[in-house]
């Protein structure tokens, strides 16, 4: 491959092992691939802040596609393409009342640094999950703290078939907000702004660099990663992957995220 690529790559079972952590050979490999030209292109469902020290460590000076496209940032930067999506208040407060409904043991409200959690079972919230060590009462979800639109909700459900929720959940908001699985091992669902999705930002991207959909690679796992594989040139879906992505990549690689799958397909394309 001559021509320099967008390689973009979703974290939480992509990425990322089970474990949360990328390995030393995933990071070997990522270097080798970025100093032949390539722009790897953190791009997941996370909020920024806990994608941020994944892009830290890595050392990438790149843009951070962070709320499943919500927030197109540079980070620690003034940059004049950054782009920004939230979600109307009014159905953090809808969701929050449907608690019990959507067997939510917590409902999070992100903003880009910040985030306030209503708790319904505290005890299934692992803190490393939002970033902190400890949950405070600074974090906690009350109405007075509901004044600004989020970038995007989370909650974690005890329904066992978490796609078809995220599918009533969408028809039920009348497609106003999108609702998809976050991947990984947790039972997540995240709550993005209408209309927005990886793609969105990656083809926002694409312009801003003055490349064409073929000149993207992408992986992912999960189907919020649906769109962003449909749009890149290669798009990768891991081993591990929903067996519902399928349609939309081109190509299962034959590793999980638990053999340093990305690692692999790219040591294969690259070096």
């Amino acid at each position: 491959m001559e021509t320099t690529k967008i390689i973009a790559l979703d974290l939480d079972g992509t990425l990322l092992n089970d474990q949360q952590q990328i390995s030393p050979k995933s990071k070997e490999v990522l270097k080798q691939v970025q100093d032949q030209g390539h722009k790897i292109i953190i791009t997941t469902g996370r909020p920024y802040r806990s994608a941020i020290p994944y892009y830290q460590y890595l050392e990438l000076d790149t843009p951070l596609i962070s709320f499943n496209g919500a927030l197109t940032s540079l980070p620690d930067q003034d940059w004049e393409h950054e782009r920004e999506y939230t979600i109307n208040k009014d159905y953090l407060v809808d969701l929050v009342h449907r608690q019990d409904e959507v067997q939510a043991d917590f409902i999070v409200s992100e903003y880009r640094k910040k985030f306030f959690i209503h708790q319904q079972e505290p005890q299934n919230l692992e803190p490393q999950l939002l970033g902190i060590e400890k949950i405070t009462k600074q974090h906690l979800l009350i109405p007075q703290k509901i004044t600004k639109n989020p970038n995007a909700i989370l909650f974690q459900t005890r329904f066992q078939d978490v796609d078809h929720l995220a599918q009533d959940l969408t028809h039920y908001y009348q497609g106003e907000m999108t609702v998809s699985t976050w991947g990984g091992p947790y039972n997540i669902l995240e709550c993005t702004p209408k209309g927005i999705h990886k793609a969105n930002a990656l083809k926002h991207l694409l312009a801003v660099y003055q490349k064409q959909a073929s000149d993207l690679i992408a992986f992912g796992d999960q189907l919020n990663d649906k769109e962003m594989l449909a749009l890149a040139g290669s798009g990768y879906a891991m081993q591990n992957a929903n067996p519902k992505l399928l349609d939309y990549a081109d190509q299962q690689i034959q590793w999980t995220n638990q053999e340093d799958g990305v690692a692999q397909k790219l040591g294969e394309l690259f070096l």
